[in-house]
């Protein structure tokens, strides 16, 4: 499996940071279209691809590149690079664009290298916290230079937990048994899926469930959880392994900051789907 060196891993930390400063702090209200699936897209997502796009060109010619904004010819034609072995940067260049347009402060940038289908280094950019969480593949993961790891910190029942849930593309059974009878202690949805990844691997949430998510949106925060010691799932209960190539079909995502707690986590998603 290939790496990214650490002066690579920290050029392209850079970049993030500068494109996402240059573009997402400027604040107030942006006008939206509405895309096809729901989602809504501003120019500043447009702009903020095209930066990272070039960006990453000029740092890893070599490389290809897989981004939300591209058309659904040109990310298939990336993806099948992907998996025949080209590296490719996957990218959501503005993740919780919802929440950006009406001037909501949580969104962030998120930016994946994947070779074989696999991410070996992914990078999630929180702009208005100014949180930088970054893995790579065996080599750990990590918050504004600080390493993250679950294994220090305090395991909890389900019913003592904080979730971050979205209800909105669960199915019905399991969202209204998670509003009706919640098996956690308190629950949260915060509008962009990259954080909610990395809020688990930082332990500030411990169980997470989302029904529909895409490969950028997942590629480099399911990999932040799992190099901080966290597990996930999708709702059927099939586990993820970081040598597993991804899925760039829509999947849902199921995580905890430990295994054991995850196995309760799904067998209360389980019982009502």
């Amino acid at each position: 499996m290939q790496s990214l060196n650490p002066d690579d891993q920290s050029s392209v930390i850079q970049l993030v940071q500068e494109t996402a400063h240059r573009h997402l702090l400027h604040g107030g209200t942006q006008a939206a279209d509405q895309k096809s699936d729901g989602s809504w897209v501003t120019a500043t997502d447009h702009a903020m691809q095209w930066d990272l796009q070039v960006g990453l060109a000029e740092r890893f010619p070599a490389h290809g590149f897989l981004g939300e904004e591209m058309d659904l010819a040109a990310q298939e034609a990336a993806w099948r690079e992907c998996l025949d072995g080209r590296p490719t940067w996957v990218v959501d260049p503005l993740d919780g664009t919802s929440n950006f347009r009406v001037g909501f402060p949580v969104f962030s940038v998120t930016v994946a290298l994947l070779v074989g289908g696999q991410t070996i280094f992914g990078v999630v950019f929180d702009p208005s916290r100014d949180e930088c969480f970054h893995a790579s593949r065996d080599g750990g993961a990590w918050l504004n230079g600080e390493r993250l790891s679950l294994a220090n910190e305090p395991r909890q029942d389900l019913k003592s937990c904080l979730a971050t849930v979205d209800f909105k593309r669960l199915p019905r059974d399991v969202a209204t048994h998670l509003a009706c009878d919640p098996p956690y202690g308190s629950q949260r949805s915060i509008g962009s899926v990259a954080l909610d990844w990395c809020w688990v691997a930082a332990h500030r949430v411990q169980v997470y469930v989302h029904g529909k998510q895409k490969l950028w949106d997942y590629a480099a925060g399911q990999l932040i959880l799992h190099e901080a010691g966290g597990a996930s799932a999708d709702l059927d209960g099939e586990l993820d392994y970081l040598d597993r190539p991804l899925e760039p079909l829509p999947r849902s995502a199921v995580a905890a900051t430990h295994v054991e707690l995850l196995e309760d986590w799904l067998g209360e998603l389980r019982a009502e789907s």
